[in-house]
């Protein structure tokens, strides 16, 4: 626990043997109070490694998709009674050691959702991001950020923590199954006027890891813009789009 908070940390994965224990191993347990992973259905050994290391482990019987995997994490964790929840990637492209940072900043009341960000500082493509994926986030957070009418450094970070009230506020059954899910889980943040803030993380791009090719990276982006453009919508009263059917 942080703060009296009871942290519990979410591994939404496929295929992700190849990397689990290294990141299980670097999760900070001396304030994590549990962690779950959700196995979407991989085609290797996640879920008995995930077994092994200790974790609680659901596995979907056939694949639900990025945004349906994350829909089981946070369902989980809740019934779990966690006051914060921690989504981590298990690829080991982002570092387990920031979590207490997140945690801290949930856990103090500062923040309802916290960021680990790749592009603060000068990280993202020192760490292997490749380049049209690091003009395509600019690009994308640039417009996000005027369309939301907010400020942040990236919208599309895989490590995020949640204070409880935030999942149990938000109507994420009504979001997408696929990457788009995080995008519109932070669309919803900003309409409810929760409040956001960010560090900085450094990124690793290695065989390894995970990563969308270039085809589902444009049906992301153009997912992406969709989400904006509903919110402003919305906001001028001309559209009432279910993502933001909620009070």
């Amino acid at each position: 626990m942080l703060n009296g908070q009871k942290i519990v940390v979410v591994l939404p994965a496929y295929n992700a043997s190849r990397t689990l224990e290294k990141t299980y191993n670097e999760i900070p347990f001396e304030f994590v109070d549990e962690v779950v992973l959700v196995d979407d259905a991989s085609r290797d050994d996640t879920a008995e490694v995930a077994r092994k290391l200790g974790m609680h482990t659901i596995v979907h019987e056939k694949n639900k998709g990025y945004g349906g995997n994350q829909k089981t994490c946070y369902r989980t964790a809740l019934s779990l009674g966690a006051d914060m929840v921690v989504m981590l990637h298990p690829d080991y492209q982002y570092t387990p050691r920031l979590i207490t940072a997140v945690s801290a900043m949930i856990a103090f009341g500062e923040f309802d959702a916290v960021l680990a960000s790749r592009i603060l500082g000068i990280g993202a493509l020192k760490g292997g991001m490749p380049l049209y994926k690091y003009v395509a986030n600019r690009i994308l957070t640039l417009v996000e950020n005027i369309l939301l009418g907010h400020k942040l450094s990236e919208y599309h970070t895989g490590y995020r923590a949640f204070s409880r009230e935030v999942l149990e506020r938000l109507p994420l059954d009504e979001n997408s199954d696929d990457f788009v899910f995080d995008n519109q889980m932070l669309a919803q943040i900003v309409w409810a006027d929760f409040r956001i803030g960010e560090v900085s993380c450094p990124t690793k791009y290695f065989p390894e890891a995970s990563s969308i090719n270039f085809r589902r990276s444009v049906t992301y982006g153009f997912g992406v813009l969709g989400t904006a453009i509903q919110f402003r919508m919305a906001k001028m009263g001309f559209l009432s789009p279910s993502l933001f059917k909620f009070k």
